[in-house]
């Protein structure tokens, strides 16, 4: 077992070098950008409350959405195509995952507003 996880380490680290991009880097990227991808998101349901603008913590959420994304396809060397389609396939998905999030909220807080009469 000890062999296998070796080979997986090996093989894991040696994507990084081969594409020129750091696992670490990428992975920070994407683990740290959750908590500022959350607070856009909440962002945009309190303006939404508030009457407000919600293009710019959309734009934010979008931007912490693919931040790590765009690091590959920027900082990546000789990438296959089939990771680009990959890539591509991951943020449509989490795309329309997160519509379908922001669209269940925001009927909670339209309910709510015409319950309550007040925002």
């Amino acid at each position: 077992m000890a062999e296998v996880i070796e080979s997986l380490r090996v093989w894991f680290w040696g994507l990084g070098e081969q594409y020129g991009v750091n696992p670490i880097i990428f992975g920070s990227i994407y683990v740290g950008a959750i908590p500022f991808f959350t607070a856009s998101l909440a962002w945009l349901y309190r303006n939404y409350r508030l009457n407000k603008s919600i293009i710019l913590p959309a734009f934010s959420a979008i931007g912490f959405f693919i931040s790590a994304y765009i690091y590959l396809l920027f900082a990546g060397e000789n990438i296959p195509w089939w990771v680009y389609g990959l890539v591509i396939l991951m943020v449509i998905l989490g795309a329309y995952s997160t519509c379908q999030k922001v669209r269940r909220k925001i009927k909670k807080i339209d309910k709510k507003i015409s319950t309550d009469g007040k925002i």
